[in-house]
């Protein structure tokens, strides 16, 4: 992205592919794409307006092979997101396990290697929307809520290292009705589409970030709030957080691809919102490029699934 132009790249058809070839070659990213500069440009406006024929796909993926994508999350990262979660489960405890893990977080999240902070499993790269499209809502679903994040973004190199491509803005959607009703079900609550993008930067300003979550309506805002995160606005350093996403081997298996959210700030549930068939999200970070914008669907109703004797 150079201004209001996109800079096609050749020789490299995905993220995937351009960080393999940095990888191969030994250099930095940035380098490998300055070498597949090519001479085509289309006006950034037009494709991420949709009036183009191109379309903004999902800021990296595993082509071919989405299975080998994981898709991840951290919680309780954030004061605010701990103090939603705080109200969603307190009853008539005076303190939550959430909120003692946050605190946990604020006493030993910066060390090496800290505590280990709340992970969560999204999906595979199946499970990834990119901007301009939907985000749904299923019929077995009670209700369907934006959390706008930031996204670390990862290829697992040939030695089994964790190599760090970029990150991106994302909107880690999730169903905070079925989440309140027991924090035993947040396991379940994470399992939904989610979003990346538009864009991914390679060389990120994680230290402290500023950014905005709104919620249009029939083209009305009908909520919005400043919105913080990077190393100041959490309770756990990025190292720690990477070392225990990481440490486990599985997550190590060369030629994979890892999307990991670092939590959130604030999002409309926490503020009684609730969203309806098509809402409009966006997130939008500074320094991170144009917002991310998806509409919310509701989709049909829930059919039995049978796991019939072969």
């Amino acid at each position: 992205m150079d201004g209001d132009r996109l800079v096609l790249l050749s020789g490299a058809a995905s993220v995937y592919a351009l960080a393999m070839m940095a990888l191969d070659a030994g250099i930095p990213l940035a380098n490998a794409v300055r070498r597949t500069l090519s001479g085509d440009e289309l006006r950034y406006d037009d494709v991420y307006g949709g009036r183009s024929s191109w379309r903004i796909l999902p800021s990296v993926d595993h082509p071919g092979e989405p299975a080998r994508c994981v898709v991840s999350g951290t919680g309780l990262t954030h004061v605010r997101s701990a103090a939603n979660r705080q109200a969603m489960h307190a009853g008539g405890e005076q303190v939550t396990d959430s909120m003692r893990m946050y605190q946990w977080g604020v006493e030993r999240g910066r060390g090496t290697p800290g505590v280990a902070p709340e992970w969560f499993y999204k999906g595979t790269g199946t499970s990834l929307r990119g901007h301009g499209d939907p985000l749904d809502i299923p019929s077995y679903a009670e209700d369907g809520g934006e959390e706008p994040e930031i996204a670390g973004v990862y290829v697992i190199d040939s030695g089994g290292a964790p190599r760090r491509i970029g990150m991106t803005a994302g909107n880690e959607f999730s169903d905070h009705v079925v989440e309140k009703r027991n924090y035993l079900y947040l396991a379940a609550s994470k399992l939904r589409t989610c979003a990346i993008g538009p864009e991914l930067v390679i060389d990120p300003d994680f230290g402290e970030v500023h950014g905005e979550v709104s919620i249009e309506r029939g083209g009305a805002t009908v909520w919005s709030k400043r919105i913080r995160s990077g190393e100041a606005a959490m309770c756990h350093s990025l190292a720690n957080l990477e070392h225990h996403h990481f440490k486990f081997e599985a997550h190590r298996r060369p030629g994979d691809v890892h999307v990991h959210f670092f939590g959130a700030d604030a999002f409309s549930f926490g503020d009684g919102v609730r969203l309806e068939d098509g809402d409009w999200m966006q997130v939008r970070w500074d320094g991170y490029g144009r917002p991310l914008r998806n509409v919310v669907r509701k989709t049909g109703g829930e059919a039995l699934v049978e796991a019939r004797p072969l």
